[in-house]
């Protein structure tokens, strides 16, 4: 469901200042689902971002063998070093109400 329907349905509703969306984490990962990317607002000085990456998006090889499991999706994040790297939420990051939509 595209992030205006989600607003529209009154499934969640976020504070706008400066002309951008304001979401708690929960939001965020609704928003996330929908394929955008979101960051804490500090970090867009930054450069820095998280994504969905799908399960079907990936394929480990080499010397990290898939073993035959099963692929999950997972959060992954643009580091301020321009790197790519799996991400796991602090407390910080899940008890904040800064997060927003970063632009494609």
């Amino acid at each position: 469901m595209p992030i205006q329907r989600l607003l529209d349905a009154g499934l969640f509703c976020c504070l706008e200042t400066e002309r951008m969306m304001i979401m708690d984490f929960g939001q965020a990962i609704e928003v996330l689902k929908q394929g955008e990317k979101v960051a804490r607002k500090g970090w867009n000085e930054k450069g820095m971002w998280l994504t969905l990456v799908p399960a079907w998006s990936y394929n480990p090889s080499g010397s990290v063998p898939s073993l035959g499991l099963e692929k999950l999706s997972w959060i992954g994040m643009k580091t301020a070093d321009d790197k790519f790297v799996p991400w796991l939420a602090s407390q910080t990051d899940m008890l904040s109400e800064d997060w927003t939509i970063v632009s494609h």
